[in-house]
C-alpha cells in the first residue's frame, strides 16, 4: 500500500473538503495518508518520504493559491521522482465545454509556472460558498451564478463537486502508485 501525502490550499473550504475526501478514500483502501494545509506545513515535511503525492488547490481569478505554488516549486524534484497529481478545483470545471477549457488552461498555467510535470491531473468542480464570502464577493459570485444559470440564492451554499469522479480518480491514481516505499 502507498504512503500518500496530500497537500492542499483552500480559500473558502471546498478544497479542504475535497482533500479530506481523497484522504479518507485512500485510508479506506488501506493506504497510509498524511494530510496538510499548505499554509501550515510542518517544517520538516519531506515529499521524498512518501510513495505518492497529491497537491490540491482552488482557482480564484485564474490563479491557484500561492501556498501550493511555493510547495510545488520547493519540492518539484521530489514530486517528479514519484507518482504525483494535481487536483485543480474551480467552478469552471462544472461548466460547459468552454468553461472546462478555462479550467484546463488554469491548471496548465500553474504547471508551466512551477515547471512541475505531475503524472496525473484532475479537474474538480468547486462550490459557491456564499456563507464564506464578504458582501462584495457575494455580490460578484451571485452575478456569475446568474450568468451561468446556476442557483444564486445567497442564503445557502451550492456544491458542484462530482464526488464519484473524485473517488474514481483517487482509486486510479493509487492503483498506478504501486506499493509503498
Amino acid at each position: 500500500m502507498a504512503k500518500l501525502l496530500i497537500v492542499y490550499g483552500t480559500t473558502e473550504g471546498q478544497t479542504r473538503k475535497i482533500a479530506e475526501r481523497m484522504a479518507q478514500r485512500a485510508r479506506d483502501t488501506g493506504h497510509e495518508v498524511a494530510l496538510h494545509d499548505a499554509t501550515a506545513l510542518p517544517g520538516d515535511i519531506e515529499p521524498a518520504a512518501f510513495s505518492a503525492v497529491i497537491v490540491a488547490g482552488s482557482v480564484h481569478i485564474g490563479r491557484h493559491q500561492s501556498s501550493i505554488d511555493h510547495f510545488v516549486r520547493t519540492h518539484r524534484a521530489a514530486l517528479e521522482n514519484r507518482p504525483s497529481a494535481l487536483v485543480s478545483v474551480s467552478l469552471s470545471a462544472a461548466g460547459d465545454e468552454h468553461d472546462r477549457q478555462d479550467a484546463r488552461e488554469c491548471a496548465e498555467h500553474f504547471l508551466a509556472g512551477t515547471g512541475w510535470r505531475p503524472t496525473a491531473i484532475h479537474l474538480a468542480a468547486g462550490a459557491f460558498r456564499f456563507s464564506q464570502y464578504d458582501f462584495f464577493k457575494r455580490w460578484i459570485m451571485r452575478r456569475i451564478a446568474r450568468e451561468k444559470g446556476t442557483p444564486s440564492d445567497t442564503s445557502q451554499d451550492y456544491e458542484f463537486t462530482d464526488w464519484l469522479a473524485l473517488d474514481g480518480f483517487v482509486d486510479d491514481f493509487l492503483a498506478g502508485a504501486g506499493p509503498g516505499r
